[in-house]
């Protein structure tokens, strides 16, 4: 297996981690899209503003939708960030972004309805996908868990908000919509954080700040369709955030490893495809990137099946191009187990094609 990297720049945009600190992380890294669909539930109905008193309808949706949710977001605070997290289940547990737990296994959390600090301690991290549970030590009567949306019914243009405590301005609200589905988005390395490349993120002109991580993307049915988690900044600016993009993880991969965490403390399943290699760029004789060598093969895992050899030079995968690791990385993060690929590359100078049929991303466990 490989280990996900910083993917080609699609755009002069890089992005920042939204977990708050003494001296918050601008990190920069870099995103491109693909088609695969992505995470949100689609309204019931929309809400005609053209019409008498539909101002006043559509602030009503959002009022209510804000008392349905809000409730269950919270502020975690560690000894080194900040951040938010979500009420998973009335037992205690919290999903939020592994960059947001960072390296802590204890901390306090903030409920949006008390200012009283409760502590709580590590379930378990998966930094491959940037989540985390923390669980409340004590937790107290009356916790009110999140309801997480449908993945598969996103729409563009439906109309979100993102809750959490940017800047530690906690049980803080903005607005926007979904920009765009289905984007693979590699991450800052920082602490918690490898760099993953995630796929299927939800795009939001939803405003997300430092200190939103781990808090809840969530559409006009009060359903979480998202955890917010990154933000684009804009390079020539020294990291000044690029208005009105900024990227969720999923609610499909937020309840599928959240349930894992919980039930196993650890994730055996990690829903994401792999070739069952270990790889590394390679480089042409003008020292440029030129695809993704294999250094060993699997044995029993999908490129073993399809006859694909250590030596062996990647350089497509079905019409996407790679010429480095961590193009075949986001190429693959778009993709899901089970799928049927064209893995084009290069043996002793010959190019040559493999139909492969992807397996599972090894969780390490």
């Amino acid at each position: 297996m490989f280990a996900p990297g910083a993917v080609a720049a699609l755009t002069a945009l890089a992005l920042a981690g939204c977990s708050s600190s003494s001296s918050s992380s601008s990190s920069a890294s870099s995103l491109t899209s693909t088609a695969s669909p992505s995470g949100a539930t689609k309204q019931a109905a929309s809400t005609p503003t053209n019409q008498p008193g539909g101002g006043n309808q559509l602030q009503d949706a959002y009022q209510k939708v804000i008392a349905d949710v809000l409730p269950s977001v919270v502020q975690i605070t560690t000894g080194e960030s900040l951040g938010s997290g979500i009420v998973y289940d009335d037992k205690g547990d919290i999903v939020t972004n592994a960059h947001v737990v960072g390296s802590a296994t204890t901390f306090t959390v903030t409920l949006a309805n008390t200012t009283k600090a409760l502590d709580a301690t590590l379930v378990a991290s998966y930094p491959d996908s940037d989540l985390a549970v923390i669980k409340i030590s004590r937790p107290p009567s009356g916790l009110k868990p999140a309801v997480f949306g449908d993945s598969s019914k996103v729409e563009l243009g439906q109309i979100t908000l993102a809750m959490g405590s940017p800047l530690g301005l906690s049980s803080s609200v903005t607005q926007g919509i979904v920009s765009a589905t289905g984007r693979t988005v590699t991450e800052p390395r920082g602490t918690g954080s490898p760099g993953a490349t995630i796929g299927n993120m939800v795009q939001t002109s939803a405003a997300i700040n430092p200190g939103n991580s781990g808090g809840a993307l969530v559409n006009l049915d009060s359903q979480v369709i998202g955890i917010n988690t990154l933000a684009a900044v804009e390079p020539e600016t020294n990291g000044v955030s690029a208005p009105g993009i900024g990227f969720a993880i999923p609610a499909s991969t937020i309840t599928s490893i959240t349930d894992q965490l919980i039930k196993q403390g650890k994730v055996t399943n990690s829903g994401r495809a792999a070739l069952g290699i270990t790889a590394r760029t390679s480089f042409n004789q003008q020292f440029q990137p030129a695809g993704a060598v294999i250094v060993a093969v699997s044995a029993g895992g999908a490129a073993a099946a399809a006859g694909l050899q250590p030596g062996d030079v990647i350089t497509k995968i079905d019409d996407a191009p790679v010429d480095s690791l961590n193009a075949l990385t986001t190429a693959l993060a778009s993709l899901t187990p089970g799928s049927k690929v064209t893995v084009t590359f290069t043996r002793d100078g010959k190019s040559q094609t493999a139909d492969v049929t992807l397996g599972t991303l090894s969780t390490g466990s």
